[in-house]
């Protein structure tokens, strides 16, 4: 086969896995990485809840890609379309092919939004918006601080999602807001979640549990949005131990659509059979491909059962790293293992937050000496706000931490 390129590493999305892996593998030594990725615009994305909430710009949450991109690295400004483990090759809408001797898999989540019937029309329509892109987080914010009654529903889709815990997150900025507007006292606000419990970690789930109760929060346990009409502002729900439907009518609502990885992974190779989602099917603690020792995976597109988020992320980078570089130069068994690690920094006000670690046993799994993370802080607000941005910016994406 005539190839286009060829590149010793090839990574495949230029996100927060993408650089942050591009940079280690460089320290590494290893000079020879290309990074596929179409966009020209790199996005911070765990600041668009506070964008939706009021606490940030979304200015504030934008790079262009070149300027996080690390220096060495091939831009290929490209989508890739498939990929052909035998051939090691992968192909990209421009029609290109590009040989690799490793293959690095992360280009993120899919927004499935037609997933829902009616979603994809009610996310642009007056009364709704999304924190989960760029263009609609500031709309969020404009529904919240214009609304003064009625009712707010937040949802909430089964199924891995980018950052689990920003569906919650919202629903507080917003009760804050409208509490201390006065107005929290004249707004239903319903949250509809598809788990059982209000977190994964009980611990984490008690406190939640509290702030809902603060806020008067009218939390729909085991429910999820399954039809949204925009023009008759009406959203249903199932109960899906029960069955039964409801039907609530909302004066403004905040929409988290369903997620799965990029449809041209769906049903190939690198895909588990039986998984319609498509998630790469990689050992969750080596992050190497089952059955394709040359291809590796990370972050959201991956098979592995963590929470997918930036924190889990910047666990599982360097184990790639150190395992890509250490299968180039013939060395088995692989050095690295990642344990689940994830973290999901909560907002419960606008000016607290509830730090939840854990691995994948759901284990708590703090990291900060001499701070007790099982309560909603204060001082995790700055975190939140100023500490972790700027971590990810001049040390995460350079391969620093």
């Amino acid at each position: 086969m005539t190839t286009d390129a060829h590149h010793q590493v090839l990574v495949v999305g230029g996100g927060s896995a993408g650089v942050s892996v591009a940079a280690r593998l460089l320290r590494l030594g290893i000079r020879d990485v290309g990074v596929v990725e179409p966009s020209g615009t790199h996005y911070y994305q765990p600041l668009w809840t506070l964008v939706g909430g009021g606490r940030a710009t979304a200015g504030a949450s934008s790079r262009p890609q070149r300027s996080v991109l690390p220096k060495g690295v091939s831009w290929i400004r490209d989508r890739v379309e498939s990929v052909d483990p035998e051939a090691r090759t992968v192909g990209t809408a421009d029609g290109s092919v590009i040989a690799y001797d490793r293959l690095v898999v992360c280009p993120g989540l899919q927004l499935d939004w037609n997933r829902v019937p009616g979603m994809a029309q009610a996310v642009t329509a007056p009364h709704t918006s999304s924190n989960y892109t760029y263009e609609l987080a500031p709309k969020t914010w404009d529904l919240i601080r214009s609304m003064r009654s009625g009712t707010a529903v937040f949802t909430m889709p089964s199924g891995p999602i980018k950052c689990g815990g920003a569906p919650q997150k919202i629903a507080y900025l917003a009760a804050d807001h409208w509490r201390e507007q006065g107005v929290l006292k004249d707004i239903r606000v319903v949250l509809a979640l598809p788990t059982p419990a209000m977190f994964g970690v009980p611990v984490f789930a008690g406190e939640l549990e509290r702030v809902a109760a603060r806020y008067g929060i009218e939390v729909h346990r085991s429910s999820e949005l399954v039809e949204v009409d925009p023009d008759g502002r009406t959203a249903v729900l199932v109960h899906h131990e029960s069955g039964a439907r409801e039907s609530v009518r909302f004066d403004m609502m905040h929409l988290v659509p369903p997620q799965s990885a990029p449809d041209w992974l769906k049903g190939g190779p690198l895909a588990a059979p039986a998984d319609p989602a498509g998630y790469v099917e990689i050992d969750r603690h080596t992050m190497r491909h089952v059955r394709h020792p040359e291809i590796f995976a990370l972050g959201d597109a991956g098979s592995s059962p963590n929470s997918k988020t930036g924190a889990a992320v910047r666990r599982q980078a360097p184990v790639v790293a150190r395992n890509v570089a250490a299968s180039l130069a013939g060395a088995e068994p692989l050095p690295a293992s990642y344990d689940g690690y994830s973290s999901c920094p909560i907002t419960t006000s606008r000016h607290s937050v509830l730090l939840a670690e854990f691995d994948y046993g759901l284990r708590h799994r703090p990291t900060l000496p001499l701070v007790d993370t099982t309560r909603e802080r204060r001082d995790l607000w700055y975190l939140k706000r100023y500490g972790l941005p700027f971590l990810y910016w001049h040390l995460m994406l350079r391969g620093r931490a």
